[in-house]
């Protein structure tokens, strides 16, 4: 069974000032796709403890890191920057994909700044922060993620092949 770790980046989450509605998003899309859901938590936008929560997820071995929130024009926006810093590989083809796709619902989709790497045995993306915006690109992506997981693990099979 895959892994899956879920990072929700919000100063205001993290302080209790507002519930978190992303994160469960990603939760109930997890639960849908047979994932085994190994750690979730809340962070505030400060670039170390982003980048402290990627380097922890990825070191558990959990396969897949998505996180929600950060990616936008914002000063304290710092979820691309830290994810960068933490990646050995990028994958730009998830966030080309979700801003795509997304362009078609919102011009405002061109203002993400979200990115997709791997580090260690992990693929790593970034979503928007609303629960919306998260089920969206999830939906639009995530054809895609079982491949590349098993890239990851190197249970290589047809890459040709669709399902």
């Amino acid at each position: 069974m895959n892994t899956i770790g879920i990072i929700t980046i919000s100063d205001r989450s993290s302080r209790g000032e507002r519930e978190d509605l992303s994160g469960p998003a990603i939760r109930q899309w997890a639960l849908h796709h047979d994932f085994s859901i190994e750690k979730e938590v809340i962070v505030s936008d400060d670039y170390d403890e982003i980048k402290k929560a990627l380097v922890a997820f990825s070191d558990q071995g959990i396969m897949l890191i998505v996180t929600t929130g950060g990616t936008g024009f914002a000063s304290r926006d710092n979820t691309p920057e830290a994810t960068r810093e933490v990646i050995e590989k990028e994958a730009p083809g998830f966030a080309e994909a979700m801003r795509w796709h997304s362009l078609k619902i919102t011009p405002h989709a061109m203002l993400s700044r979200a990115v997709s790497g791997i580090r260690k045995k992990s693929l790593i993306i970034n979503l928007p922060g609303s629960p919306k915006a998260v089920r969206e690109n999830l939906a639009f992506i995530e054809k895609a993620i079982p491949h590349a997981l098993d890239l990851l693990k190197d249970s290589v099979s047809d890459c040709g092949s669709v399902s």
